[in-house]
């Protein structure tokens, strides 16, 4: 093994000494760590090995470090000489976390994931290791079209995908194509930080209960960020006349179609993809995030034949591409159709979930149930604030979701509502959870 030391001018032994000495106090060589060979060593500083040999023995007996025969020479536990470390600032962890935003991620399909991946490395050729094609390896791009062509009712075809490392990477790519970026009031915050930061103007879209107002998009837009199938946070679908504007709307211009968590539909068929309408004017984006785990850092973007080239061009100068063994598991769960057979699973495990929510807020308004994995509970007028709802949750150890921060401007008559994310918890956590939310509610009204 190799072992760097910065050794000063002078003694060859004194140095070594001094060199380890700051190591381990700094921490630089952790407690425990097996340190090399003394004839190893010994070679690499060009000393005698006698040297090395002596300035250990000197270390043990101080009691920096700690030498059994067999086992050779570690690091002793001594505390480092370094200031400590000043105190973390953190948000501590909840006891219940019912924030939006993440799926369970416990269930993450380890053993299917590994046999994908031995699957697809047996039969990969080394150059796939190489640098390669910024839109993503071929097998993947085949593997997408296919299945959001059958699943979401995308019209795709493998060169016109790319693959990202998420959405949030796709959305930036997207809003630096574009002047000025309409998004959904409310929406996500960081997600118009993130176009913003990408270099374009943000305005705010209106949503009532039908969705986006798309009828209402000016002509000065370049570009529209919709969540049709499920909208965040208010969990409304797109309604159908909508759906039919803003794909007329897009013959001048772009929608980028976020489809976060399509596949999750409890009461009926799945919403069909926006792009399946204008293929030439919408890119759609879709993610692994909430069907495996966002860890995983898989997305991509079906694009239109415009803008495929200044995509490739724009995430070549980003990370050069995403990268490859995700991308070969991934394809190869899907064409095995295991990834079929998880989110069908998946969908029944949330399912079950939602009608659980429901079951212990009976009496209490819930948005947004039809699909997806979270649920907007409206706080009526008169009622308790959300400030009080979330305060009197933080209290109980309990984490919300808040509406508030979703508006692009605060105002006094915004609705009032929290935000229930019933897919991070864990499945032995989440009754307990709820039971928790549902007392925060009843000590507030």
């Amino acid at each position: 093994m190799d072992l760097h030391l910065d050794l000063p001018a002078g003694g060859r032994r004194a140095g070594i000494e001094r060199a380890l000495r700051a190591a381990v106090r700094s921490g630089r060589l952790a407690p425990g760590s097996r340190l090399p060979a003394t004839r190893t060593l010994a070679a690499s500083l060009g000393v005698a090995r006698g040297t090395v040999a002596a300035a250990y023995d000197q270390l043990v007996a101080e009691g920096y470090l700690t030498a059994r025969t067999g086992s050779g020479t570690t690091v002793a536990r001594v505390p480092p000489a370094a200031p400590a470390p000043a105190a973390s600032s953190a948000v501590p962890v909840p006891r219940f976390d019912l924030r939006p935003g993440s799926p369970d991620v416990h269930a993450f399909p380890t053993a299917a994931w590994l046999r994908a991946m031995r699957r697809a490395l047996a039969r990969t050729p080394a150059a796939a290791y190489d640098y390669g094609d910024p839109r993503g390896r071929p097998e993947l791009r085949a593997a997408l079209a296919e299945y959001l062509g059958r699943a979401r009712g995308v019209l795709a075809h493998p060169d016109r995908i790319v693959v990202t490392s998420g959405y949030v990477q796709a959305l930036a790519l997207l809003a630096g194509l574009h002047r000025v970026v309409a998004m959904e009031d409310p929406g996500l915050a960081f997600h118009r930080s993130v176009a913003l930061r990408a270099g374009a103007r943000v305005v705010p879209l209106a949503v009532d209960a039908q969705g986006a107002r798309t009828d209402l998009l000016p002509s000065t837009v370049d570009a529209v960020v919709l969540t049709p199938a499920h909208q965040f946070p208010t969990g409304v679908t797109l309604a159908p006349e909508r759906r039919r504007a803003v794909a007329a709307w897009a013959r001048d211009a772009l929608v980028v179609e976020d489809d976060y968590d399509g596949e999750f539909r409890y009461d009926r068929q799945p919403v069909g993809a926006v792009q399946g309408m204008a293929p030439d004017h919408v890119a759609y984006v879709g993610t692994a995030a909430k069907t495996l785990g966002p860890g995983l850092r898989l997305g991509w973007v079906v694009l239109p034949e415009r803008l495929v080239e200044p995509v490739v061009e724009a995430k070549r100068h980003i990370d050069v591409h995403t990268e490859v063994i995700g991308q070969l598991t991934l394809a190869e769960m899907i064409t095995s159709h295991a990834y079929d057979r998880h989110v069908r699973a998946a969908r029944a495990r949330y399912r079950s979930r939602r009608d659980l929510l429901l079951a212990r807020l009976r009496d209490a308004p819930v948005d947004g149930i039809a699909a997806g994995l979270h649920a907007l509970v409206s706080l009526p007028p008169g009622g308790p604030r959300e400030a009080d709802v979330l305060a009197e949750a933080g209290r109980r150890g309990l984490a919300l979701g808040d509406l508030a921060s979703h508006w692009h401007a605060p105002a006094d008559d915004h609705p009032q509502g929290v935000i229930v994310g019933y897919g991070t918890p864990g499945e032995s956590g989440y009754p307990a959870a709820l039971d928790v939310f549902a007392r925060t509610l009843r000590s507030v009204s």
